[in-house]
């Protein structure tokens, strides 16, 4: 599996880009947020989101101890009434439990940008629970995970490829990283500067995608975090802390 960082030689304008990624803010991830911005710079990533679920603390941390080269976008994976949807550049959490053109309203209204993650995992797709389709958000948002590293069910990415192509939709991959190995084994080359809402969009572009799968090994820790997270009282509800702290 070729890495950025073995693909960067003749950078010129080329970002090395990951939307879902996620750290110990999360409830279900035991990886500090240091810990993960040097396996990204390690990997060769220019450019990482940090999504964790309902919350934005370990994103601004992370944004403002990042090292050179390594840009940290701030995000945000929202458990929508519908489903979950993944926002970029914006500072405050936006509330989960509102229906998803409310939510995609709230993220706006910050300036920034969304996506869909995983939209037919089997497990976590979106309207799984609440029947909604994601045809009904197609028109208001950016891109469309294409193919997610954790996606569970053989035709899940597939399907989600097609949905992108048939709505005219960008088509990423994305780590959905919840342990350091993760971080940056699906990755998305792009050309121009996508750390602003506006080059972001630029770059969608001009992706070309390079889908690996995570581990099911390295998957399966994912319930023990969990376990670990609730003893520590980080169970899943959404939690601001201050933005400061160190790496």
């Amino acid at each position: 599996m070729p890495s950025p960082a073995e693909e960067s030689a003749d950078e010129g304008d080329r970002a090395f880009i990951d939307l879902h990624c996620h750290t110990s803010a999360s409830f279900d991830s035991l990886a500090s947020p240091g810990a993960v911005m040097r396996a990204a710079v390690t990997r060769g990533l220019t450019h990482l989101a940090i999504t964790d679920h309902d919350r934005t603390d370990g994103a601004l941390r992370a944004r403002d101890a990042a090292p050179d080269g390594l840009t940290i976008i701030v995000g945000e994976e929202v458990k929508t009434a519908d489903g979950d949807l993944v926002a970029v550049f914006i500072e405050s959490p936006v509330p989960p439990g509102l229906p998803a053109l409310e939510t995609i309203a709230a993220i706006r209204e910050q300036g920034g940008l969304v996506g869909i993650p995983h939209p037919f995992d089997r497990l976590r797709g979106f309207g799984r629970k609440s029947g909604a389709d994601p045809a009904g958000i197609a028109g208001a948002v950016d891109w469309v995970e294409a193919y997610n590293a954790r996606v569970v069910g053989g035709s899940a990415n597939e399907r989600a490829a097609l949905f992108a192509r048939e709505h005219s939709l960008p088509g990423l991959c994305a780590s959905d990283s919840h342990t350091v190995l993760e971080v940056g084994v699906s990755y998305n080359l792009v050309r121009g500067d996508p750390g602003t809402p506006a080059g972001l969009l630029a770059a969608l572009a001009t992706v070309d995608t390079h889908p690996y799968r995570a581990s099911y090994y390295v998957r399966a820790w994912t319930p023990i975090a969990k376990l670990v997270q609730s003893v520590r009282g980080n169970g899943r509800r959404p939690v601001q802390a201050s933005p400061g702290g160190s790496k």
